[in-house]
């Protein structure tokens, strides 16, 4: 791989397995420095370790336990990467929780806010930490990961659906915001991975997430799903100079021809292709439905 990401210093929340390992072995592999942050001290330990064999002299992994739902641990993460890595130039917000599972009136409440605090509130926070840096230095790259919940509905998931489609929207309304500052921000839809969070449906079983989608589970298992890396190679692009212009989209790692986007560039800024919107019926060939 080139090292498209020479000298650039990325941020990777839930970085110590799935995805988010896997994007930060390409990051690493294409010569960025990297600050993992999860919240389970071992699985991070293990994965720092992996990464710092296979990084190029000089080349530092750093990392640190963090939850990203709490403010004050946001806060000591950035600050901590700018000290120990002299700056922050990307951030892949890739923690996420699938929270209960099961019908809305049965579920934990407890549990069904902590999976918005963590999917929602932590991408938030951490955008807020980082802004201040990338206005500073007039550049940043910040990659969301959404998934399935933002386009469509996930019954008895309600959690995890809610809250990928907020952070979709999240994601455009900021792009909009920094829009002109040298700052890009994008959402990633990863395709269907056959992760831990797989793992976790096919574990709570048809009763608590409908038979529908746990036999779409299963035969994601057999089939091995969509490929890790390709996820990882699209937060690799976002995160280079060659996506430079492209932002406020939501972006399907395994659908879109996104490799060709730079030369496009006119015609995605002026368009809402790419985004979340509502289907009218004329959309649809129906004429009763609106004027």
């Amino acid at each position: 791989m080139q090292k498209v990401l020479s000298e650039k210093v990325a941020i990777i929340t839930g970085g110590s397995q799935g995805l988010g390992f896997e994007i930060a072995k390409k990051y690493v592999e294409a010569g960025a420095d990297v600050m993992l942050c999860a919240r389970d001290g071992a699985l991070l330990d293990e994965a720092q370790k992996q990464l710092l064999q296979s990084a190029a002299s000089g080349q530092k992994i750093v990392a640190r336990i963090t939850d990203v739902s709490s403010p004050a641990e946001v806060d000591e993460l950035v600050a901590e990467t700018i000290e120990a890595l002299g700056a922050v130039h990307v951030l892949v917000n890739n923690a996420g929780i699938y929270g209960p599972k099961g019908e809305i009136e049965d579920v934990d409440w407890a549990a069904w806010v902590k999976a918005m605090e963590i999917n929602v509130y932590g991408s938030v926070l951490m955008c807020r930490a980082v802004l201040p840096h990338f206005k500073k230095q007039g550049y940043g790259k910040i990659i969301q990961l959404s998934g399935g919940g933002a386009t469509n509905p996930l019954p008895r998931i309600s959690a995890y659906a809610v809250s990928k489609a907020a952070i979709v929207r999240f994601a455009e309304t900021l792009a909009e915001e920094v829009r002109g500052t040298g700052i890009d921000v994008n959402a990633v839809a990863p395709g269907a991975l056959n992760t831990r969070m797989l793992d976790e449906i096919l574990e709570a079983g048809p009763q608590k997430v409908g038979t529908q989608f746990y036999e779409r589970a299963l035969k994601q298992k057999e089939s091995g799903g969509a490929p890790l890396d390709r996820g990882a190679e699209l937060a690799v692009f976002l995160a280079s100079a060659a996506s430079d212009g492209i932002t406020g989209k939501l972006i399907s790692a395994v659908w879109d021809n996104w490799e060709d986007w730079p030369q496009h560039c006119d015609d995605l800024s002026k368009t809402d292709a790419y985004t979340l919107r509502r289907i009218t019926g004329r959309d649809r060939g129906f004429d009763w439905g609106d004027k």
